[in-house]
């Protein structure tokens, strides 16, 4: 279950930055103050399924897709097959209690919205998660697969961008914007902003230069080891061509330098899998201070990509065997 970047500002998942690793505990600390001061800010069950536009996607879409994952139910009222399948997701999101959000978007009248997802046939069902775009399934499905799916989902929303849903309350009135709860500040919140507003801007030694100054003082902050990695990678890139790049690693296989610029690119290029092997692979030719070169950038990219990351895992045991 791999992301698209809805909000087109690159390949390599920018938004992964704000939901770092301490993301989970900010979200599970809204949480808490929302259940402490008596359900303020809950949504109704009702508020759980609703009619989305291309006029509300950024707002009840995108935006929201910040604290929730945000399932879309792409349909049509001549669509036999969403005639069954829309009720029963609409049944199991509110069974789920706020940890999912149903957006229900007519084709007919959302042409642009269903082009923009590519998408070829109804029903079809899209997930967004931070703003990125994920496919779950097209036509019709049981509801054993759909559940399989959607815990899947609720994963991969936790556990890489920290999302752990809303707080409903049956008594709430259906309709009511939730109110915000305040999350204190944390002392390198302005800094750990203005490196992601650099990385927006294409100012990647500015960016290095925020995550250094964090980690400065905090060597352990989990989300500036993170946007480092990420800026670093970014930095490298900027400058090649390439397909230069790409034939000097293809004419080159044993040459680190030539390999590991060439896993740079591919892992910008959204290739994790390929980024991996290609340093391992690399490790395996290699020796000496070369090698030990390869390995410390196959960590570099281990940290871009998450080190929860199932593909992370598998390559640090592929990394081991190759050492070993």
């Amino acid at each position: 279950m791999q992301p698209r970047n809805m909000s087109m500002s690159g390949v390599v998942d920018l938004a992964a930055v704000k939901a770092a690793q301490d993301a989970k505990a900010k979200a599970e600390q809204a949480r808490a103050e929302t259940a402490r001061q008596g359900g303020a800010g809950a949504v109704s069950p009702a508020d759980l399924v609703i009619d989305v536009d291309e006029a509300g996607f950024e707002r009840d879409v995108l935006q929201r897709s910040a604290e929730v994952p945000v399932v879309i139910d792409f349909w049509a009222e001549w669509c036999q097959p969403c005639k069954q399948l829309s009720p029963v997701l609409e049944r199991i999101t509110v069974e789920y209690n706020g940890r999912i959000l149903l957006a229900k978007i007519d084709v007919d009248a959302n042409q642009m919205l269903m082009q923009q997802f590519g998408i070829q046939g109804i029903p079809a069902v899209f997930a967004v998660v931070a703003g990125q775009a994920l496919p779950l399934f097209q036509g019709a499905a049981g509801e054993e697969q759909i559940r399989g799916t959607l815990d899947q989902l609720i994963q991969v929303a936790e556990e890489r961008f920290g999302l752990t849903g809303l707080v409903v309350d049956p008594d709430a009135q259906p309709g009511a914007a939730p109110a915000e709860t305040a999350i204190p500040a944390g002392p390198y919140d302005a800094l750990l902003e203005a490196a992601v507003q650099a990385l927006d801007a294409g100012d990647f030694g500015g960016a290095v230069q925020a995550y250094q100054n964090v980690l400065s003082d905090d060597p352990a902050n989990s989300e500036a080891k993170l946007g480092l990695a990420q800026a670093e990678l970014l930095r490298r890139v900027q400058g090649m061509d390439p397909q230069r790049v790409r034939e000097d690693a293809a004419g080159k296989p044993g040459d680190a330098e030539a390999q590991i610029a060439a896993a740079d690119l591919d892992l910008v290029g959204g290739h994790v899998e390929d980024a991996f092997g290609r340093l391992i692979e690399t490790v395996q030719r290699t020796a000496g201070d070369d090698r030990d070169a390869v390995r410390r950038r196959l960590l570099e990219l281990f940290e871009v990509v998450g080190t929860d990351d199932p593909r992370v895992v598998g390559a640090r045991r592929a990394l081991a065997r190759a050492l070993f």
